[in-house]
């Protein structure tokens, strides 16, 4: 099958919530396209049952009038926290400030009235009283210690959630939003209470370990937290459908990055429980890169189903009580629609449950703009490159330090974002031979453990007339992170591993006879840092190009007395920089350092970023759109072939500057969006458009040649080409 045949079949992946004839009989979340959630401030760390004044006026009714005339298509209300439900519940405490009243019951008869589904949040970690009063449900450590605030999800405390559901799906809702699956954001990465133990020594015949011992017995370990998250998503949601088909059922993931083991969640495995997956993002947690990448990430998992993306009015969090520009909201929103996703807007009331109107108002101009807009989000995505995402590497390579893999994978994402290098997501539990072959490009970011089947793959993608990009120590590592004496790509890369440096601040030189397409905006026989992963590798059938070029080292530093942390000058050559490979109909090209790495440094200078941007035009020329425009500016493209329309969606993160924050400097706080920036783009395609138009500012553009040039002045812009 080849690539474009692919990305039709995938046509679902890309093309919006239709709202065309018959689209009342399709489940809501695929005629949605924006939502709201809303739920209290002040139980979040904790509650006295005696303080009535929170959530006193936490009413149901209002907030489904506030979020329908702000234009929500759903509502997800909050029916059950940490703390309290927020109904009335037979089976745990309901919150004290409310009385007689049942928030569940008023929002579900508020949007039978105006005909908007509403949505049960329920919470299963984040103890609280139930915990207090249930510990028989509690995850304990190695040595039978309780652990605070988590419970463990095969201690039978599923028959809670289930009876919850049972008592939430009377009232008539419409579905299920689950939050807090995971199995903690820290240490241990285990339960070791009695349930969690038989079922161990059940499945694998042995004692389980002590704690993280990176051995068969932890590996199985894992393997279990990861088979006790995906059981009891299952048994949730098999309950939830016996109970009532219709209702639909989600989980809050936590399988993308900078989620690593700690959660109990993989990628694909724990993306596909529920009627579709629903991710999280923002600035605060995910930075401004993470919007995007954290839908294609989701998209990814769950290969033709709709995802859902949440994200907050909030400047830091989601409790934080304070309200972003709308421009800031504006951007996050259309980063998110034009990478698929339909969004929920998270708002947290005030102490007592009160509503903030500006917000409402802001939330409100946010959504019409965007729903104004939803013809153009119809297509399939035109993506270049495929960032492989090796789970194994993240779990037995990075282990408790998931930078050692996210920052190659991430900075890849960097790279080719701010390069305009159309981009997309292979998670390596579903990356089949079509997946990969939709792709011209496959980049393996410092994906140190790979598999014998996944190198066949690969093997087979290049054969087929693929391009593969390697870069760092990918491959050069065994099943449980070990160091390989040679590599497992060897046979691609056309070149031997003599032996990874172990430092990180190596340096690359190119020469001024290396391809020209490689030395765009690079300065020719000039040593550069490139800070990340770094081989040696000895040349066989691949042609080498440059030099890698291992750091200086002081005396000091040779005798232990001074750290290496600080980047030192580049020192002697020690091997080929790049190796390109002519392999049956396709190439290898392999970088002996980390441009990815770098690119998500502490040193991320525009070179090793644009090292990563050139090779992927080196090996794949002709591309189907070339997109020029500021660094600062997003393009997400997709197809229409049905009626020939090409469509870019420009974003701008046009954030404020920033001063120095008040705590853990240099860790500065991003500024907000105020403004809509102003700038020139130009779109490439291999023929000349028949006609182009920026879609709905109705800014003047020009055709030049086979080019369409513009001059953008918002947040979010279209430009729509007929080809």
């Amino acid at each position: 099958m080849n690539r474009w045949a692919f990305a039709l079949l995938m046509l679902t992946w890309f093309v919006p919530a239709p709202r065309a004839h018959g689209a009342e009989d399709a489940p809501w979340y695929m005629r949605s396209l924006v939502g709201m959630e809303v739920g209290p401030t002040g139980a979040q760390f904790g509650s006295d049952p005696s303080d009535v004044g929170y959530a006193a006026r936490f009413d149901g009714a209002e907030v489904v009038r506030r979020c329908a005339d702000a234009g929500s298509e759903y509502v997800v209300i909050w029916a059950r926290d940490g703390e309290y439900a927020y109904y009335d519940s037979k089976v745990v405490s309901k919150c004290p400030g409310l009385g007689g009243r049942d928030v569940l019951r008023e929002a579900v008869e508020e949007g039978a009235h105006r005909g908007i589904p509403i949505i049960a949040y329920c919470v299963v970690q984040q103890g609280g009283h139930f915990l207090e009063r249930h510990p028989e449900f509690a995850m304990r450590g190695a040595d039978g210690a309780i652990i605070p605030g988590r419970f463990c999800l095969n201690s039978g405390y599923l028959e809670t959630l289930k009876a919850l559901a049972t008592e939430m799906i009377a009232y008539g809702i419409a579905g299920f939003h689950i939050d807090m699956l995971d199995q903690g954001f820290g240490r241990p990465y285990g339960c070791w209470c009695e349930a969690c133990r038989r079922l161990f020594e059940a499945e694998y015949h042995a004692k389980m370990p002590s704690g993280a011992t990176w051995d068969e017995g932890w590996d199985h370990m894992l393997a279990f937290r990861y088979a006790t998250s995906r059981r009891f998503e299952r048994a949730l949601h098999d309950h939830i459908k016996s109970v009532k088909p219709s209702v639909t059922v989600d989980f809050n993931y936590h399988g993308n990055p900078p989620f690593s083991v700690e959660v109990g969640q993989r990628p694909v495995a724990h993306g596909e429980n529920g009627d579709f997956l629903t991710g999280e993002t923002g600035v605060w947690g995910f930075s401004a890169l993470g919007v995007g990448l954290n839908a294609e990430f989701y998209r990814a998992a769950t290969p033709g189903k709709r995802f859902q993306v949440a994200m907050q009015r909030g400047v830091r969090m989601y409790h934080d009580q304070t309200t972003r520009p709308l421009n800031d909201i504006r951007w996050e929103l259309s980063t998110l629609l034009a990478h698929g996703a339909f969004v929920t807007m998270v708002d947290k009331t005030g102490y007592d449950g009160s509503l903030d109107p500006v917000a409402y108002r802001r939330i409100g101009e946010a959504f019409r703009d965007a729903r104004s807009g939803r013809g153009d989000l119809a297509g399939v995505p035109v993506q270049d490159v495929a960032i492989y995402f090796s789970s194994r590497t993240r779990d037995w390579f990075a282990r408790e330090e998931p930078a050692r893999m996210f920052r190659s994978f991430q900075g890849a994402h960097r790279a080719m974002v701010l390069e305009h290098v159309p981009w997309g997501v292979a998670l390596d539990e579903n990356a089949a031979e079509a997946t990969l072959g939709a792709f011209p490009v496959v980049l393996l970011p410092n994906a140190a453990i790979l598999s014998d089947e996944e190198v066949a793959r690969l093997t087979r993608y290049v054969g087929a007339g693929g391009s593969l990009i390697v870069t760092g120590w990918s491959g050069t590592h065994g099943w449980r992170g070990e160091p390989r004496k040679g590599s497992s790509l060897e046979a691609l890369i056309g070149a031997r591993l003599v032996r990874r440096l172990d430092s990180e601040d190596n340096h690359v030189r190119l020469p001024a006879t290396a391809p020209s397409a490689l030395l765009a905006g690079i300065e020719p026989a000039w040593s550069f840092l490139v800070e990340g992963p770094a081989c040696v590798y000895e040349p066989a059938a691949a042609k080498p190009i440059g030099e890698l070029m291992a750091p200086h080292r002081t005396v000091r530093q040779e005798q232990g007395k001074e750290g290496t942390g600080w980047p030192m000058s580049a020192g002697e050559p020690v091997g080929p920089a790049v190796l390109l490979h002519e392999l049956g109909k396709g190439r290898v090209l392999t970088f002996a350092a980390s441009p990815d790495a770098a690119t998500a440094g502490e040193h991320p200078i525009v070179e090793a970023r644009k090292l990563l941007a050139n090779a992927v035009r080196l090996v794949h020329p002709s591309p189907r759109v070339r997109v020029e425009a500021p660094a600062f500016v997003e393009s997400v493209v997709a197809d229409e072939p049905a009626t020939r329309t090409l469509r870019v969606h420009l974003i701008a993160y046009a954030s404020t500057p920033a001063t120095t924050p008040a705590t853990n400097r240099p860790a500065v706080i991003p500024g907000l969006i105020e403004d809509a920036p102003m700038y020139r783009v130009r779109v490439t395609l291999p023929s000349s458009p028949r006609s182009a138009r920026a879609g709905r500012a109705g800014q003047p553009v020009a055709i030049e040649g086979s080019s369409v040039v513009a001059t953008l002045g918002d947040v979010h812009e279209v430009i729509v080409i007929q080809y």
